[in-house]
């Protein structure tokens, strides 16, 4: 592999951290309705355990309600049992068309607790970006031992693996700051 491919796959790596953080992040309950903290729900329909936006669609006409609209009326019950028993805390209204979901105020204490919990995600996806950094480190100090490359081609990629993991933290921090603010929204 050569000091270029590292960087090209170092950069891919940090690039599917911070994609990770960011679907992370969408599944956290920030007090607004959002079809993402659905995403972790499943069904038993068909023989089969289905994710709950392969049975149904799912839209937000305001700001605190979910509507799920089965493609199938038989699953309304289904998709209304896979909900209670689902970590939401959410009671789920069936009016045999459709179940809407009401998402409650959160309390300030919920707020910061929610903020903590990104924090230590955010910190997390910045340790496995300077992990990634740290290998791709150690491959191009392989590369110099084994005389592939140059002292000094060394350094300049070693340089250029900085400035990615700078850009990459700081995308974290954006994303970070960005969530913090829609949490902490009353």
């Amino acid at each position: 592999m050569t000091a270029e491919q590292i960087l090209k796959d170092n950069e891919e790596r940090m690039k599917k951290s911070v994609e990770l953080l960011r679907h992370e992040f969408s599944t956290l309950r920030t007090g607004k309705a959002s079809p993402a903290l659905l995403d972790t729900i499943h069904v038993e329909m068909y023989g089969t355990n289905m994710q709950l936006k392969a049975l149904a669609n799912v839209t937000t006409p305001d700001s605190r309600t979910l509507v799920i609209t089965p493609f199938d009326k038989s699953a309304l019950p289904k998709i209304e049992k896979a909900i209670l028993k689902s970590d939401l805390g959410i009671t789920p209204n069936n009016d045999g068309q459709v179940i809407r979901l009401i998402i409650p105020m959160m309390t300030e204490e919920r707020r910061k607790d929610l903020v903590k919990l990104a924090k230590k995600m955010a910190e997390e996806s910045k340790i496995a970006i300077r992990n990634i950094r740290r290998d791709g480190n150690d491959q191009i100090k392989k590369l110099e031992k084994a005389h592939e490359i140059r002292e000094d081609e060394a350094v300049r990629f070693q340089e250029k693996l900085q400035k990615l993991t700078d850009q990459y933290i700081k995308n974290v921090e954006d994303i970070l700051q960005h969530k913090e603010k829609e949490i902490l929204e009353v």
